[in-house]
């Protein structure tokens, strides 16, 4: 049996969705030493399938920094035929509905019920998946409480406090001059060899019920700091600092920014990953994974923002 996924060699792909509160994690990525997303979700996956080696690795759409919260994380996970058998025998055994439904409550019973991480999905991926490289868009929330809204103890983990009064007009006037395809490298945190240019696909600031800003950020992909530093330049905006059309006079300037504060990581939640059409995930992955290949070979632009996060 080959992966649906095409990740071939006898496997089996599952899409996971994931959500988790980030404050006690150091980001997605595993790291020796460290509490991270990754980690506890792939220890998870060692305990239930530890009689079945070799241990899976997730694949995922966007790599959260230390701090941010997610409610529409998205991964992959291959199984191999053995695995997938060991769960077919345990889900006859418990009637469970399918083999997918079964690894989604296996890795919630792991996890634990007060857990800050939960599967909240999870699907036989269909042919030509990739979490990472089939996406064509994520979408990002941050919030601000100012002096305008009501500052809720319960929201403190996932709301930055400010303490003056921000202007919303303002603030969306300056998110409206950076929308479309351009070099963020003003507000990205500089990695060797990885691309800067992104399409900036949606970008507005909204006051909710309690007068919290909101910003929704949504861009094919992300560079590293990118959605809090495109915050930071509205709020010096919303401020008086700067005036609106100089963020979009900063973008395509080469150079990380110094007119901004990059605000903090507990405002930003990933809320959703978009991916085409079940017959164009195979053709989607395969153009976004020779994109990325050039540009960190330094042979090519990458147009569009084939550097994933």
């Amino acid at each position: 049996m080959s992966s649906p996924g095409g990740a071939g060699g006898g496997t089996v792909r599952f899409r996971l969705g994931v959500a988790y509160d980030g404050t006690g994690f150091r980001g997605w990525t595993r790291q020796p030493g460290l509490r991270t997303v990754q980690g506890v979700l792939e220890d998870a996956l060692l305990t239930l399938l530890r009689r079945h080696p070799p241990a899976p690795s997730l694949v995922v759409a966007g790599r959260t920094d230390a701090g941010v919260h997610a409610v529409g994380q998205a991964c992959h996970v291959d199984l191999t035929v053995e695995q997938l058998a060991a769960l077919g025998r345990e889900r006859r055994r418990r009637a469970a509905e399918s083999s997918a439904e079964l690894l989604r409550a296996r890795l919630n019973g792991i996890l634990g019920l007060s857990s800050d991480v939960v599967v909240t999905s999870a699907v036989e991926a269909p042919a030509g998946f990739d979490a990472r490289f089939g996406a064509v868009w994520r979408r990002y929330e941050y919030r601000i409480a100012d002096a305008e809204a009501l500052h809720d103890p319960l929201q403190r983990h996932r709301t930055v406090a400010h303490a003056g009064r921000l202007d919303v007009d303002l603030m969306n006037s300056a998110a409206r001059g950076m929308l479309g395809l351009h070099d963020f490298a003003a507000y990205c945190k500089p990695r060797a060899e990885a691309t800067t240019i992104r399409t900036l696909q949606d970008y507005t600031w909204e006051r909710d019920a309690d007068g919290v800003l909101v910003a929704r950020v949504r861009a094919d992909a992300f560079c590293h700091s990118m959605v809090r530093s495109l915050v930071g330049a509205a709020v010096a905006v919303g401020e008086g600092k700067l005036p609106p059309e100089r963020p979009g006079e900063l973008l395509g300037a080469g150079a990380r920014s110094t007119e901004f504060v990059v605000l903090p990581a507990k405002g930003l939640t990933l809320m959703e990953v978009g991916y085409p059409r079940d017959s164009e995930l195979a053709a989607r992955s395969e153009q976004t994974r020779a994109r990325r290949q050039a540009g960190e070979g330094g042979t090519a632009a990458v147009v569009g923002g084939s550097g994933v996060r």
